[in-house]
């Protein structure tokens, strides 16, 4: 990490219903002999200071990881936000000198080691940076003001906001594009077929 940036926490976003996958847990299906939240911890751990885990239900599950886990503080499987809110509200109380949350998502097995780096380096004063690749956007691979709670709160709890996109735009946002050479570092496993890809990938 570089030694001139601020604190910067992570979240790992694993609180979906999961439902292409046939439910259950996504994260914890195994890829390559292991679960594939140990590829996608093993790739955003080194990269920030404090991590948690956000995810619904029994966190006794996760019990392996040795992580802090969060649930969505917003009912109803409220999406995407509400976990990077949930990753937010941790770091504020468990991480006070962290400015920046950084959100990953548990079936990415690819992510760039340098994600955080280059989402921070390339901010220019914007309060989130959002990964890209291969022309389309990744706003649930992006690094968070940690100012920004009490906008998210709202925009979840009062105005019923659940597309990450819609939210997004009301803030100052950065898109930073990685390549897709020799893969698509932000592939994400959503279906069966999409983890028999993985392992081939991984070969």
């Amino acid at each position: 990490m570089d030694a001139d940036r601020p604190e910067i926490a992570g979240v790992l976003l694993a609180g979906g219903l999961s439902r292409r996958m046939g439910g259950g847990d996504k994260a914890l299906r195994l890829l390559a002999g292991k679960p594939m939240l140990a590829h996608v911890l093993d790739r955003a751990q080194p990269q920030v200071g404090a991590l948690v885990l956000n995810a619904n239900g029994d966190s006794s599950r996760f019990a392996a990881f040795d992580l802090p886990c969060v649930a969505d503080s917003v009912s109803g499987f409220a999406g995407p936000l509400a976990g990077v809110l949930a990753g937010l509200d941790w770091a504020a109380a468990n991480a006070p000198d962290a400015e920046f949350v950084a959100s990953f998502p548990a079936d990415a097995p690819f992510l760039p080691r340098d994600m955080v780096q280059r989402l921070y380096d390339a901010r220019g004063g914007a309060a989130i940076s959002i990964a890209a690749s291969g022309g389309r956007t990744h706003p649930v691979c992006a690094l968070w003001s940690v100012g920004l709670r009490a906008d998210l709160r709202r925009a979840l709890t009062v105005e019923d906001i659940r597309k990450v996109e819609t939210w997004i735009a009301r803030h100052k946002s950065v898109v930073v594009d990685f390549g897709v050479d020799p893969i698509d570092p932000f592939f994400n496993a959503n279906a069966p077929e999409d983890l028999s890809r993985a392992e081939a990938l991984l070969r």
